[in-house]
């Protein structure tokens, strides 16, 4: 496909900051154009859709929604399909991406486009995070068919990227369990419905694994050819902040707490922090993020760490929900438009990747 234009689906949580994203940075990201999809005609995202066509994103609907969204002084530049058909990637940030595939996707696909689906849309795809497996990115982008790819959950990326550096000595895997429990936010500051008004503990809904954050990040992890003994639970809290995560990773060999601390310190894609609270967290990435967004995959909350029996890795860290997951599918979106230079384009970001918050 010669053209490079990018298709976003949805203008939620995700969907929203990501097309924002997309058109800072079209230009250093080696983007022709950035296209958006929405739904459903509401005045009350109407100036939502003018700040992103301001921005340079071209809107795209359904075109039997076409006349609605101009009723409401909202205007289309063409429809779905016509938006599908000009892009080279298409990222879905709605929660039915799966069934999207099946209905509408499978019909576009092709060797030279790329679809990727979001969060714990489980079986849409290979899966992805950005600093966990990207060498895995060339095979599985080299069929003939089409390419679909699942950016894990926010909360998959945290713990994987301490799977990464905890428990593995380079190449060795030195991880004999790794157990999690996911504290997550209610709901997004954006949403103002389905808020609870009392901690809500959830289901172990897999045997093996607990819940789908462990899961992911062992098929994330099959993708590099590892096995990985991972158990996660969690508990949804009433705050709109940020999630947080309790980890405890149990070691075949011993580690000291200066080690520890030594690996989180020297990797880009981990912040440290000396702050206990989500609340000052969150602050610091409406201050100083992209969009208020951290970048970073963890927030380690540096004095939490502490080892047990030599070999016990415990402790606490901040999920920047949506931020690693954004910076993971415009990875995936650029390693397909140009994989000999994605690294280097990507690097726009750095400036939103904090060595301590």
């Amino acid at each position: 496909m010669s053209t490079k234009n990018v298709l976003v689906v949805g203008t939620g949580t995700i969907g929203e900051p990501l097309i924002a994203m997309l058109v800072k940075s079209r230009e250093a990201l080696g983007i022709d154009r950035v296209l958006f999809h929405k739904h459903t005609p509401l005045k009350t995202d109407r100036s939502k859709v003018w700040a992103l066509q301001r921005a340079g994103a071209e809107l795209f609907v359904n075109a039997d929604r076409t006349q609605a969204f101009k009723s409401l002084d909202m205007h289309p530049v063409g429809s779905f399909e016509e938006a599908i058909e000009q892009s080279a990637v298409v990222i879905d940030c709605t929660p039915i991406g799966s069934r999207m595939k099946e209905e509408v996707y499978s019909k576009y696909a092709t060797s030279d486009r790329l679809f990727i689906a979001q969060g714990s849309e489980f079986g849409f795809g290979h899966m992805y995070a950005r600093g966990i497996n990207d060498d895995t990115l060339a095979d599985a982008l080299a069929g003939d068919g089409g390419n679909f790819i699942q950016v894990v959950s926010c909360n998959t990326h945290n713990l994987s990227i301490l799977c990464r550096l905890l428990g593995f000595d380079g190449d060795e895997n030195v991880l004999e369990e790794g157990r999690f429990l996911c504290m997550r936010r209610a709901t997004d500051t954006s949403q103002d419905t389905h808020f609870i008004p009392a901690p809500s503990v959830g289901k172990h809904g897999d045997a093996q694994f607990g819940t789908h954050h462990a899961r992911d990040a062992f098929h994330l992890y099959q993708t590099k050819g590892q096995d990985l003994n991972l158990f996660s639970s969690a508990v949804k809290l009433n705050t709109q902040y940020m999630h947080s995560l309790y980890f405890q990773l149990r070691r075949s060999k011993p580690i000291s707490l200066d080690e520890v601390k030594a690996r989180l310190n020297d990797d880009e894609l981990v912040a440290m922090t000396h702050k206990d609270s989500t609340a000052t967290v969150f602050s610091f990435g409406r201050d100083h993020g992209l969009y208020g967004r951290i970048l970073n995959q963890t927030v380690i909350v540096e004095s939490t760490l502490t080892i047990r029996n030599d070999n016990e890795v415990i402790g606490f860290c901040f999920t920047p929900q949506d931020g690693n997951s954004l910076l993971s599918s415009i990875a995936a979106t650029c390693f397909h438009l140009d994989p000999e230079t994605y690294e280097e384009r990507i690097q726009v970001f750095k400036p939103y990747f904090f060595d301590e918050v």
